[in-house]
C-alpha cells in the first residue's frame, strides 16, 4: 500500500504501534516532518519506516536508530524512551543563545497548539503548580477537574497558567504564562461545546466533570532561540 503521510493531507494511515512508533510520529510532526521527508533524510525507505512506527514487534538496529536520530534532530536515548523519567533541560546551553520575547499572537497560538498546562493557585496549604489537561475553545483555555479537588479552588480566583516546550536536543524551548480570574462553565450549551471540541480527556481519569475556564487578562511568552551576539534582549533572564 503506497504511503499516503504527506504535507496538507490528513495522515488516516498513521497509527503508532507502540512506544517507539509513538515517539517516531511525535518527534516527526513536531518538525513538521511527514513520513517521506523522514525517511528521505535517514536514508531508508517509506515502508521501512512505515513498519517501525506501525508495529509494536518492531526492533530496530543501531544503525537505524542513530539515521533516524540525525534525521529528526534528537538523540537514540529520546527516541527509545530512556529518558521519559529524567527532568528536562540537563543538556548544556546552546552558544549564542537568548530569550526573546513573543508576540501576543504567537503566544496565543501555541497556547492552542498544546494539551497539557501548569494551573498555579494558592490553595489552603499555599501556592500550588499543578498539570491539568486543557484545551482552548473560542480563545478561553477550559480544563476539566472534579469539585473539592485542588484544581476547583481556581474557580473565583485570579490565578497564572502556563505551558512550555523544551526541545533538548537544540537547547531551545519556549513558555507562554497567562494570568486571568478562573470561573466555571454552568450553562449547557456552553459546557457540551467545551466537552465536545476538548483537546483530550483528562490523564488522570475518574469523574471530572466540572469545566473550569480561565479569562485572560494578560499572556506573555519568551522564546529561547539563538540570536546574534550582543543581541540578548533578556541578558539576566532564566528559561
Amino acid at each position: 500500500m503506497a504511503d499516503t503521510t504527506t504535507s496538507g493531507t490528513t495522515a488516516h494511515t498513521e497509527r503508532p504501534g507502540g512506544d517507539l512508533g509513538r515517539r517516531l510520529v511525535q518527534r516527526r510532526r513536531e518538525l513538521g516532518l511527514t513520513r517521506a521527508d523522514t525517511a528521505d533524510r535517514a536514508g531508508m525507505s517509506c515502508s521501512y519506516l512505515r513498519y517501525l512506527e506501525e508495529s509494536s514487534a518492531a526492533i530496530p538496529g543501531r544503525s537505524a536508530l542513530l539515521r533516524l536520530a540525525a534525521a529528526l534532530e534528537t538523540g537514540v536515548t529520546s527516541l527509545t524512551g530512556g529518558e521519559t523519567e529524567a527532568p528536562p533541560g540537563r543538556e548544556q546551553a546552546a552558544r549564542h543563545a537568548g530569550l526573546v520575547a513573543l508576540s501576543d499572537a504567537e503566544c496565543r497560538r501555541r497556547l492552542g497548539t498544546h494539551g497539557v498546562g501548569r494551573l498555579a493557585v494558592t490553595t489552603a496549604d499555599g501556592p500550588t503548580v499543578l498539570p491539568v489537561n486543557y484545551t482552548v475553545v473560542d480563545g478561553t483555555i477550559a480544563f476539566r477537574t472534579a469539585p473539592g479537588t485542588a484544581p476547583a479552588e481556581a474557580l473565583g480566583r485570579r490565578i497564572a497558567f502556563e505551558v512550555d516546550h523544551i526541545d533538548e536536543a537544540m537547547s531551545r524551548g519556549w513558555s507562554v504564562l497567562v494570568r486571568g480570574r478562573a470561573r466555571q462553565a454552568q450553562e449547557p450549551a456552553t459546557i457540551r461545546r467545551l466537552t465536545e471540541r476538548a483537546y483530550s480527556a483528562p490523564w488522570a481519569g475518574g469523574r471530572r466533570e466540572l469545566w473550569v475556564c480561565v479569562d485572560a487578562d494578560e499572556i506573555t511568552g519568551r522564546e529561547i532561540r539563538q540570536i546574534p551576539a550582543g543581541l540578548d534582549d533578556d541578558p539576566a533572564g532564566q528559561a
